[in-house]
């Protein structure tokens, strides 16, 4: 299975050019399109609930990144 993904910064973008290049590549092959809104700026409501369970967390329990990292590599060999 091919496929290809196009970022656009604006729908205003699409053109000729792009339906071109997908006639290009997939010749006479049956295809599907997908558009949808590029939101991945933005948290799920489920992210925005564990960032604010993280958020509560004892400090006590906090674990710097380097010191993950370095139990990551201790047990993984990461």
């Amino acid at each position: 299975m091919m496929y290809t993904t196009y970022h656009l910064s604006s729908a205003q973008d699409i053109n000729a050019d792009i339906l071109d290049a997908i006639k290009a590549a997939f010749k006479t092959k049956a295809i599907t399109i997908i558009v949808e809104e590029d939101d991945a700026d933005s948290l799920t409501a489920e992210m925005k609930a564990v960032l604010d369970e993280r958020l509560d967390d004892a400090d006590a329990e906090y674990v710097t990144a380097e010191s993950s990292l370095n139990q990551l590599r201790q047990k993984y060999g990461v």
